[in-house]
């Protein structure tokens, strides 16, 4: 089982590189699904109905929220109906969508389950505690694991990674937009990155407009943040998973940044 995994799309910038790479990415790996977080990419927070019907257009199977999932109102409208989107599944009971799906890939079961971090973040239940009620309804259910933890500290993100050792197929952090070179194999077979970087702006910080960030931290007084404009990037990561067993046998982080691409 390949999965490609594009990390927390920005704006316009970012769906710009969705559409001038993604096919290419695909035919470089082969994949066998390709799973996007959206949660920003609608002006930067947020997604829309357009935009999530555009990434499942242009090749994505399953996509991906976090803690901006209802920054755009319209969501209430159509995340019912959303088959393969997926939002935190450590939310209040009640909230609308679901935590995790299950897709049939040529007769391998894989689950997507999507889990929002607590260190820093807006109030949600626990995540580990979810996970472990979540993989015992998974019981029999799904031959390969995926799990977007949406968290905004790396020691919460290498907390779940050492807990889901070898119970998931692979942990991918994403919220920090910013990629970390630590991807690994666990011991116990989980693919692990504690953050798959953004793709949108390389330009701005954490891919809003630099100068509104600065007067941010240079006044303490509040700002307007735009999605910045320039260079743009595109990160994720490429996970090859042995469907008989769940266990990863590889995990490379992709970079793209314009027309240069680094593996």
């Amino acid at each position: 089982m390949k999965i490609l995994f594009i990390g927390d799309v920005v704006g316009s910038p970012g769906r710009e590189m969705i559409s001038a790479h993604l096919k290419e990415l695909k035919q470089t790996f082969k994949p066998n699904v390709t799973i996007i977080n959206g949660e920003n990419a609608a002006h930067g927070k947020g997604i829309t109905e357009k935009i999530y019907k555009g990434f499942l257009e242009q090749g994505a199977q399953m996509v991906t929220l976090g803690n901006h999932a209802w920054d755009k109102r319209e969501i209430f409208d159509f995340i019912g109906d959303a088959k393969w989107l997926v939002r935190p599944a450590n939310l209040p009971k009640g909230t609308p969508g679901v935590g995790y799906r299950i897709m049939n890939l040529n007769g391998t079961k894989m689950a997507v389950i999507n889990l929002l971090g607590r260190t820093f973040m807006n109030p949600a239940d626990c995540p580990f505690r979810k996970a472990d009620e979540i993989l015992t309804e998974l019981e029999g259910e799904a031959d390969v694991i995926f799990v977007d933890f949406h968290a905004e500290t790396t020691s919460e993100k290498q907390a779940m990674g050492w807990y889901l050792d070898g119970r998931v197929s692979a942990i991918i952090g994403t919220h920090t937009h910013v990629q970390t070179a630590d991807e690994r194999i666990l011991p116990r077979g989980t693919a692990y990155l504690s953050d798959s970087g953004m793709t949108g702006p390389l330009d701005g910080i954490l891919g809003m407009d630099r100068e509104a960030v600065l007067h941010r931290f240079l006044t303490g007084l509040p700002a307007k943040f735009e999605v910045a404009e320039g260079q743009k990037q595109l990160n994720g990561a490429f996970i090859d998973i042995d469907e008989k067993t769940g266990k990863a046998r590889k995990i490379t982080r992709i970079q793209r940044f314009d027309n240069q691409m680094i593996y």
